[in-house]
């Protein structure tokens, strides 16, 4: 045992006279989670939408009266008045706006006739997000318009009433669980990657090897040092997440104590799978040249930005055997609902197995000669 924690002591100090490094590890993915989280959350405002009014009519105008009113309240568009269409389509094309609704001539008295009435919206569809929220603006809209002056006393139409179990979760909130993640994964990756390979560039990784030391040991020993280091990144993106992305109650202690656990496991996972990949490689440039492929390969299929629901099914296969998905989606059970552990043992599951599958492909590819 004694050895290793020799192997500890050594790597952690290294590490700790390294404060570059520290900083990479722990500022990094919070600096993410601050701009991904604003960047992408949020709710499509102030689009500008050109208004061709063909008609001149009553209903028209009252329909233009509703577009005033979503754009004084809600704010998603913004309305600009065309005399001409060919002058609004021109617009749309050079992005001077995002849409054109057309009221076309004879509107009002297809209305007044009920003889299914039509606007037209004509978008920019290169930008499915502001498109999404202009087509949902207009169509709740148009759902007050067509109600009729004198509402029925009672109504036999069918309603949803819709009960949120948990409060509004902002997109920032959404990203944390993705962002812990990563956090702990540069960990792994320098820990357990760059760190390791850099020894064998120096020669340093020869004192390992004429010593009595086994092979398990050795590698539980290097998984150790980086999980520790893994384990220090992911309790400050916790804590400190939690707080920048207004997480309720965020220094419960019970929440922290099993979100430290699933810290742990996922760090050894990550460590583990590092080392199967990096236990042969002897060229320093190695890690550092597939540090962006395996942060795509393995981030975003996980469900950390977007749901795997919505992904292609070689997307879903990806997920199922990426230990991101597991480590996320236990994150997201503690922190945004804050579930005990039994809701969590399957994730916590995968990685004890996936660690030990792990290790065990790293001690029988390891060589102790050179």
């Amino acid at each position: 045992m004694h050895r290793i924690l020799a192997i500890i002591e050594r790597d952690l100090r290294r590490f700790r006279r390294s404060p570059t490094l520290m900083m990479v590890s722990i500022v990094m993915p919070l600096v993410q989670l601050v701009v991904l989280g604003y960047a992408f959350g949020g709710k499509v405002k102030h689009l500008g939408v050109g208004v061709v009014d063909e008609d001149h009519g009553v209903q028209a105008v009252k329909l233009k009266e509703m577009f005033q009113a979503i754009a004084a309240n809600a704010s998603t568009f913004d309305t600009v008045a065309y005399t001409d269409q060919t002058a609004a389509l021109r617009d749309l094309r050079s992005g001077r706006i995002s849409a054109v609704v057309n009221i076309p001539p004879e509107f009002s008295r297809s209305v007044l006739a009920g003889n299914n009435p039509r606007i037209a919206l004509i978008e920019d569809n290169t930008d499915q997000f502001a498109a999404s929220a202009l087509e949902g603006s207009l169509t709740q809209l148009l759902g007050p318009y067509n109600a009729p002056a004198a509402a029925p006393r009672l109504s036999s139409d069918a309603t949803l009433s819709i009960v949120e179990i948990y409060p509004y979760v902002p997109y920032i909130q959404y990203l944390l669980p993705g962002s812990t993640v990563l956090a702990i994964f540069v960990s792994a990756m320098i820990g357990g990657g760059i760190i390791y390979i850099d020894d064998k560039a120096r020669g340093l990784h020869e004192g390992y090897l004429v010593t009595p030391i086994r092979k398990f040991e050795l590698i539980l020993g290097f998984n150790l040092s980086g999980a520790i280091k893994a384990i220090m990144a992911g309790a400050v993106l916790i804590t400190v997440g939690s707080l920048i992305a207004g997480i309720p109650d965020p220094l419960n202690l019970v929440r922290l104590a099993r979100m430290m656990l699933l810290v742990l496991l996922t760090a050894l996972a990550l460590i583990s799978m590092m080392f199967v990949l990096m236990v042969r490689v002897a060229d320093p440039l190695v890690p550092r040249a597939i540090f962006g492929v395996l942060n795509t390969l393995l981030f975003f299929p996980s469900g950390a930005v977007y749901p795997i629901a919505a992904f292609p099914n070689w997307m879903k296969a990806i997920a199922v055997a990426d230990p991101f998905t597991y480590a996320v989606d236990g994150f997201k059970q503690l922190l945004l609902k804050n579930t005990d552990l039994w809701a969590i043992s399957g994730d916590l599951l995968f990685l004890f197995i996936f660690t030990l599958i792990a290790m065990t492909g790293a001690t029988l590819l390891f060589r102790r000669t050179l």
